[in-house]
């Protein structure tokens, strides 16, 4: 097995740390199959912008290694900077196993945020030393995000906790790369409440930690332009997209049932590569690669 490349060279890293200095953000696409990774690696190069491919740990309980070792393939290869990232990753020994697949993760989410923090600092120290030691990147989750997400374990019913400055510090000291504060957001649906995001906390997390870890926006897929704008503005360089895409795979398959699987296959990737891209301009990416 060939060596990583050095830590200084990681691709998350690289892309968002660019993204910081230039004042844009990143979309970070939620991807379950091979269409969601190829749609997002041809909007990234048709807007030559940078990119993330997300997979969660359901990645690796259905398909072992194969749709991994896919994504880093489609990833790596594009044209302009992509990198494969594995979100919401909620186990040591699944944080473990992803980071010893060779020559596919960039970054990993140490999602121990339902542990209570105690626990939740111990074991993330734990898991970015684990990554760093393979050149992977670390995201974590102080406090913890509200709701749930398919593809990841049951949080739903855990209490919300938001993230305090304080906090944030806490958890760059474990090493991490990347944070993901709790200020309002939500996984899933928002509800009756709507959206209320805290953007005061948001840029007082920024001030305390943003010069050594990059902001991680989670729960953003019923976000707008303006709002977009507004987190990018307290530090968000990395922003979450599951349903914003996902969502017209799943109506494309409805409009055109009964048609031949290739054709669906493709008319589905085209939608998703064309709402990905109007996330690209939204956060300022497109034309940055």
């Amino acid at each position: 097995m060939a060596p990583r490349p050095p830590f200084s060279e990681n691709r998350s890293m690289s892309i968002l740390n660019k993204a910081l200095a230039e004042g844009y953000a990143v979309p970070a696409m939620c991807c379950y199959n091979i269409e969601s990774i190829i749609a997002t690696v041809k909007a990234a190069e048709a807007a030559r912008s940078p990119a993330m491919v997300l997979l969660f740990p359901w990645a690796i309980q259905y398909a072992g290694d194969a749709l991994v070792k896919a994504a880093a393939e489609a990833a790596h290869s594009a044209s302009v900077p992509v990198s494969l990232h594995l979100d919401h990753c909620q186990t040591p020994e699944l944080v473990r196993r992803a980071a010893d697949i060779p020559d596919a993760f960039d970054s990993i989410m140490c999602d121990m945020s339902h542990y209570e923090k105690e626990e939740n600092l111990r074991l993330t120290a734990e898991l970015v030393k684990y990554c760093h030691e393979r050149g992977i990147a670390a995201e974590a989750e102080p406090g913890r995000i509200e709701g749930g997400e398919d593809g990841v374990a049951e949080t739903v019913d855990l209490e919300g906790v938001l993230t305090t400055p304080e906090e944030a510090e806490l958890f760059v000291a474990t090493g991490i790369d990347m944070l993901a504060p709790a200020f309002g957001n939500v996984h899933g649906e928002y509800g009756p409440r709507g959206i209320q995001l805290e953007y005061d906390r948001l840029d007082a997390i920024n001030k305390k930690v943003g010069d050594r870890v990059r902001l991680v926006l989670h729960g953003a897929d019923p976000f707008d332009e303006e709002i977009f704008r507004k987190c990018m503005a307290a530090g968000v360089t990395k922003v979450n997209i599951n349903k914003g895409m996902n969502n017209h795979y799943a109506w494309t398959q409805e409009k055109m049932r009964g048609k031949p699987l290739t054709t669906v296959i493709e008319a589905g990737t085209d939608a998703m590569q064309a709402a990905i891209e109007k996330y690209m301009h939204w956060l300022g990416s497109a034309g940055k690669a």
